[in-house]
């Protein structure tokens, strides 16, 4: 059973940038689409941004042009890159494949302030 960690999170200023990772147990991206997913309090789960094992890649309009996914194989991680955050993007951030398959890690809280 892959399990999946996320780290990185913190809290940053408005306009900042923050780089989060996902690292999975076991070597799955060459078959799988991986995707970053956000929950911010009272809200439903969100996707976020997803790579195909082409390495393709494909954003939600609310991040689009801010946000980069990418992914080491060779480390079993995939990086979300954030820049020009904004407070609405203060959520919990997890990975997890598409469609979901994987058991949830833990996440990683994003919090941004004004």
């Amino acid at each position: 059973q892959v399990q999946l960690m996320e780290s990185g999170g913190g809290l940053v200023q408005a306009g900042g940038s923050l780089t989060i990772s996902c690292v999975a147990s076991k070597s799955i991206f060459s078959y799988t689409i991986m995707a970053w997913y956000r929950q911010a309090p009272g809200k439903q789960r969100d996707l976020v941004a997803r790579i195909s094992p082409s390495g393709g890649t494909n954003y939600a309009d609310f991040v689009k042009g801010r946000f980069t996914i990418s992914r080491d194989s060779a480390k079993n991680t995939v990086y979300l890159q954030m820049n020009s955050l904004e407070p609405e993007d203060t959520a919990v951030y997890y990975c997890n494949s598409v469609p979901v398959r994987l058991s949830w890690g833990p996440g990683t809280q994003v919090t941004v302030s004004s």
